[in-house]
């Protein structure tokens, strides 16, 4: 008992004397005494040591820790429920010794009461995480819902169109394109060819809703409204916003506003009905009058081009966009684009040969129009709807060619695949689709048969030479 009275009396005076004492507790040197600024920075790792502690004797369980590379950092330690604890306070260049000493005490009082302080610091942490991240939820709401009660119709849809050219491995037609513009453009403006102005497009009264605002009653109401007037234009507009809204239904911004589909209600089909399949064609007893009242055309561009929509059976948009790099005359072949692959070879036949050959040439298009923004024809139809009155005949429209093609094929037993590959027509069947490979030359047998026939019927003198090209003016 004397023995630990004379040991602390010991440590006493040290302490009071000099403010500091060194225990030798299990042969390890325990430093202690009371922090001050000077012996903070003077004190160093003893040599062969990777790390040195100096205590602080204001402060239970706050020491000094210093690495042998110099590095310097308050710590506490204490005892809860038998195990020592470890913490790091922080650097002393940045915690002054007050500080380091608060923090220290109120690290002494959770151990005191039981608390682990590092699971108290987590759980700080994790509350201002927790904090934090609601905050920015309700922010990103918040933006979310401005951007809901915002976003129109009409706003998403040029972002639509430029996204499907973009990302679609063979990109939209300029048809494909021009027809998503069109059909929800406004109206009102001044037309080329007539004084009367534009109209707007089906889409057109839709374009100013927000997007969560399409609802099955307003596209329900819009379908029976546009079906009174134009049911083949609202069809056409019916399935672009329904392809429209099936896109932002998996777009990551527009997804959350478009929940389901409107378009595809049932009420919708019933109020546009469905498209009456067109029967309008050339049948051969036709084809004299109608030959003899469109070579009358007093452009001969557009004159040409009708009788070359119906000699290869085109669409009306492709034929109308050939350029003369696409014609070879010498090869006899037209390369048109197509709708199915990116183009197709067809024969170019010799009477087809002739009227291409006597067109001017004024630009890039076979079929130019220097009136036209494209820089071709765009509308052949007028013309030819007088020529069909002027003939007698009944309605017929630029597709209606294309169809009589396909008919008049018929009278010279065509074959069904020769015919369909000629006019762009996807391969039916599985010999059409992987085994049956025509040359063009093959195809041109069967082009030329038909076009004699034809001319043939319209008491049209075929051409049999080969087309000599000349310059032709302007």
């Amino acid at each position: 008992m004397q023995m630990c009275v004379d040991r602390y009396a010991t440590i006493w005076v040290t302490w009071r004397l000099h403010g500091a004492y060194t225990e030798r507790l299990h042969e390890v040197i325990v430093k202690k005494i009371k922090f001050a600024a000077g012996r903070v920075e003077e004190f160093a790792c003893e040599g062969g040591n990777s790390q040195s502690f100096l205590w602080d004797t204001a402060s239970p369980g706050l020491g000094l820790r210093v690495t042998s590379k110099g590095a310097k950092s308050y710590i506490f330690q204490g005892k809860l429920n038998g195990a020592t604890i470890r913490l790091t306070i922080g650097d002393p260049r940045t915690w002054d010794i007050a500080k380091a000493q608060a923090e220290a005490r109120r690290l002494k009082v959770l151990l005191d009461n039981g608390q682990d302080p590092r699971k108290v610091r987590d759980d700080a942490l994790a509350a201002v995480r927790d904090a934090r991240a609601m905050q920015e939820a309700a922010v990103v709401a918040e933006q979310e819902k401005q951007l809901r009660e915002s976003v129109t119709l009409g706003g998403v849809w040029p972002e639509y169109i430029a996204d499907r050219i973009a990302t679609r491995e063979a990109g939209w037609s300029e048809h494909h394109i021009v027809a998503h513009r069109k059909i929800i453009q406004d109206g009102g403006h001044p037309r080329k060819r007539s004084p009367a102005l534009t109209k707007a497009g089906p889409l057109w009264s839709l374009s100013s809703l927000r997007l969560i605002d399409l609802t099955n009653e307003r596209v329900e109401a819009w379908a029976r409204e546009e079906a009174k007037t134009r049911p083949s234009s609202a069809r056409l507009a019916w399935r672009l916003l329904k392809a429209f809204m099936n896109w932002c239904a998996s777009h990551k911004t527009y997804s959350s506003m478009v929940t389901s589909n409107p378009t595809k209600s049932a009420r919708v089909r019933e109020s546009l009905g469905k498209e009456k399949r067109r029967h309008d064609v050339l049948q051969r007893e036709m084809l004299q009058s109608w030959f003899s009242a469109v070579r009358k055309i007093g452009n001969p561009v557009i004159a040409a081009y009708l009788q070359v929509l119906l000699l290869t059976g085109a669409r009306r948009e492709e034929l109308a966009a050939l350029k003369w790099t696409d014609v070879n005359f010498q090869w006899g072949s037209i390369k048109l684009s197509d709708k199915v692959e990116d183009f197709r070879m067809v024969p170019l036949t010799p009477f087809v040969a002739q009227l291409l050959a006597n067109l001017p040439r004024r630009n890039a298009f076979v079929f130019s129009s220097p009136a036209s923004a494209s820089g071709h024809i765009a509308e052949p139809r007028i013309a030819h709807n007088e020529a069909v009155a002027v003939a007698n005949l009944p309605q017929l429209t630029l597709h209606g060619l294309r169809r009589s093609f396909a008919t008049l094929s018929e009278w010279i037993e065509m074959p069904n695949g020769i015919a369909a590959q000629i006019q762009g027509h996807a391969p039916q069947g599985v010999r059409e689709q992987n085994y049956i490979r025509r040359p063009l030359d093959l195809l041109r047998v069967w082009h030329a048969k038909i076009e004699t026939w034809i001319l043939k019927q319209a008491s049209v003198e075929p051409v049999s030479s080969p087309v000599i090209l000349r310059v032709v003016g302007v």
